[in-house]
């Protein structure tokens, strides 16, 4: 007997209060990742699993990739850039109508990852011109062969 079930790691990527955690605990429907304002509330790996009757997904929230001297930004990095050796998939998440030296930062470190790299574009509902976010969206996409382009929104009441 054969099973139709898949399994797979998908790796948050993305600078640091982009969204990875709150994204995280959405896909997963329980709040397993803390949310703060202040950038680098996650010092860890958080892995989250989603099971779908086709599939099942683990997750791997990770510390925001910035740019910093100290050990601690160091480590932190470490800790982000090394599942990059382990998950057959990245969403790399960004903030609509933002892009920093940081979040050139990781799409240079996603030049070598073999997988497919899922640019996901967050908080999308809080552009109040939306015919801005069309020429964005289309600009980031051209950055490298991304699988999809998706704009996220925040969850309501959050």
């Amino acid at each position: 007997m054969t099973s139709s079930i898949r399994a797979g790691y998908a790796a948050l990527l993305g600078r640091p209060n982009v969204g990875k955690s709150t994204l995280l605990n959405r896909l997963v429907g329980q709040k397993i990742s803390i949310t703060a304002p202040k950038p680098q509330t996650t010092r860890h790996v958080i892995l989250g699993i989603q099971t779908l009757p086709e599939a099942q997904i683990v997750y791997v929230d990770t510390p925001g990739l910035h740019q910093g001297r100290r050990a601690m930004s160091r480590y932190l990095n470490r800790a982000a850039a090394s599942v990059l050796g382990y998950v057959d998939v990245v969403v790399f998440l960004i903030e609509a109508l933002r892009w920093t030296d940081e979040d050139e930062d990781v799409l240079r470190r996603l030049a070598d990852f073999p997988g497919p790299v899922v640019l996901a574009v967050n908080k999308a509902d809080r552009i109040a011109d939306k015919t801005r976010l069309l020429p964005f969206l289309r600009d980031r996409a051209g950055r490298r062969a991304f699988a999809e382009v998706v704009p996220a929104v925040r969850a309501q009441g959050r």
